[in-house]
């Protein structure tokens, strides 16, 4: 009798009361974080506080503070300041009119930065103050480690964030319904005057990974490659952000990520 406890209390204290999280995929990317939406739970850090450039992830928050900004609706008329940026752009006109809601898909799915720009300026009054709001916004989100200088990404000493704080900023935007329907579209038409244009999303992860419902692309060269990924599965919502990437390998590694964190979710 006692040799049988003790084998019991051996396997107990081998193996634990409960089962073992399933090991971590190696992400190469310098910076990387898994959350989960639904409960706020971290299930995976590397390097999660270190600041870094976002690039175009950054329009996750230019589009969140536009939408609570209110009347997507509103007709907005492109000035030429709007168009002075690249590389990133999906032709603005100065005196092109548009509404706020068409501008919004085009930050989102084509990355542009000149929709970015006209964003900026209708929803802020100018490209400080906008970012004034971003800022506030973000600290609201629990993300108190970035500061953002523009509304597009492009690259400035001042507009750093972490991996962590990007995480933050995406749960609090996939909690708004209008945000969840623009960064889950494939493909938007944009009508002006007589002509459209088909903007596609360039976050290929909604059409190759499995539940996948949103997020965003970046590259400058001082960011390297970025991305943020959201996917839901079985009422897990999970949030992957990859910071400092370099290739395709990128790609893969958010899928792994992802794998990873639903492994976990149905062992719990």
């Amino acid at each position: 009798m006692m040799t049988t406890v003790l084998r019991i209390v051996f396997l107990f204290l081998v193996a634990g009361p409960f089962p073992l999280r399933a090991a971590a995929p190696a992400i190469a990317e310098a910076s990387a974080v898994l959350l989960r939406g639904d409960t706020g739970e971290w299930l995976y850090t590397k390097s999660a506080d270190t600041p870094r450039h976002p690039a175009s992830t950054t329009k996750i928050l230019t589009t969140l503070v536009a939408i609570e900004s209110g009347n997507l609706d509103r007709t907005v008329t492109v000035a030429a300041a709007d168009t002075k940026v690249e590389p990133s752009a999906v032709g603005l006109r100065a005196g092109q009119r548009v509404s706020l809601r068409a501008l919004l898909y085009a930050a989102m799915l084509r990355s542009a930065n000149d929709a970015a720009m006209a964003i900026a300026r209708v929803a802020g009054g100018s490209v400080p103050e906008f970012a004034a709001r971003m800022n506030k916004r973000a600290v609201a989100a629990g993300a108190t480690k970035t500061r953002f200088a523009n509304p597009h990404g492009l690259t400035n000493t001042r507009h750093l964030t972490t991996a962590r704080d990007l995480a933050l900023i995406t749960r609090a935007a996939m909690a708004n319904p209008t945000f969840r329907q623009i960064t889950a579209t494939r493909t938007y038409t944009w009508s002006y005057g007589a002509k459209s244009q088909v903007l596609e999303n360039h976050n290929r992860m909604l059409k190759t990974y499995a539940g996948c419902i949103g997020g965003k692309t970046g590259y400058t060269a001082a960011a390297s490659k970025t991305l943020v990924v959201v996917a839901r599965r079985g009422g897990v919502e999970l949030i992957a952000v990859l910071l400092g990437g370099h290739g395709e390998r990128i790609w893969q590694d958010a899928a792994a990520l992802l794998d990873h964190g639903f492994r976990v979710a149905r062992r719990e």
